[in-house]
């Protein structure tokens, strides 16, 4: 059985560099990145369907800018994996499971550049299009101020919405404790705007790097992006059925399997 454990840092006051939770033991390491706007806590029902099935130890991150990890002046997603690298040290036998800005993430972690030794890479949802009208959104975006609302809700549903969770997860649910914090009276996301500018992941060059096994996933449904859109990458898709952007969330078994069918020796999560 998967158990976990988590820093006691106060959100909001003094925020750890890389927030991270753990869980698990044993010689392999998964390690799960999450997409922009998001938490660690995404990753909550996949590690439920690894308990009993993940051989191994598994890690939980908050990039920095999101949640309980502490803002930077800048975002890359090469400073993203050197971040993640330092939290995971050097070890070999691991596999990288991450889902839209996670999955770039993942598969510039599995370069080697960052002293990481990565046997599989699943990355999920990531964004591969990107038109001219999406690139300057993204940077208006990282230019406005943070946002301060009234209420802890207010405050809650607006970042649902912008991680891509609206209508999975109510205002209450364990998952949204992270994502706003309590200013002089006013609520605030914890997501960095600034993160935005991360930059369009260089996805033929990430690939071309890559070392170990890399498997490309997408929700059936995702609007932001196409089996064409993988397969122009030169990798067969692997599609999550009954599942959009978020399928970690919807369909937790289904992106667990991902990670179980292409590792020998595991067993995937029942259907």
């Amino acid at each position: 059985m998967l158990s976990s454990m988590e820093n006691d840092q106060t959100l909001g006051t003094h925020p750890t560099p890389l927030w991270s939770r753990r869980g698990g033991s044993g010689p392999s390491l998964l390690v799960l990145i999450h997409g922009m706007a998001a938490t660690a806590d995404v990753w909550d029902p996949v590690t439920v369907e690894l308990a009993e099935r993940w051989r191994g130890e598994w890690l939980a991150v908050d990039l920095a800018g999101h949640g309980r990890s502490a803002h930077r002046a800048s975002y890359s997603v090469g400073g993203h994996a050197a971040d993640v690298a330092r939290i995971i040290g050097r070890r070999d036998n691991v596999v990288v499971l991450g889902h839209s800005l996670g999955g770039a993430v993942g598969l510039a972690l599995a370069s080697g550049w960052f002293g990481v030794e990565v046997r599989l890479t699943v990355a999920l949802g990531v964004k591969i299009r990107w038109s001219a009208e999406d690139l300057r959104r993204a940077e208006a975006l990282a230019g406005r101020p943070p946002r301060r609302f009234a209420s802890r809700a207010e405050a809650v549903t607006f970042w649902l919405r912008i991680a891509g969770l609206e209508g999975l997860w109510d205002v209450d649910h364990p998952g949204t404790r992270a994502a706003v914090v309590e200013l002089d009276g006013e609520f605030v996301p914890t997501f960095d705007n600034r993160a935005y500018d991360v930059g369009v992941p260089p996805m033929p060059s990430l690939l071309a790097a890559a070392r170990g096994k890399v498997v490309l996933a997408r929700g059936a449904d995702d609007p932001m992006v196409s089996d064409d859109d993988i397969h122009e990458l030169g990798v067969p898709p692997q599609v999550v059925v009954d599942a959009g952007h978020n399928a970690q969330v919807t369909a937790p078994s289904r992106v667990a399997g991902l990670v179980l069918d292409s590792r020998p020796g595991l067993t995937r999560p029942n259907p």
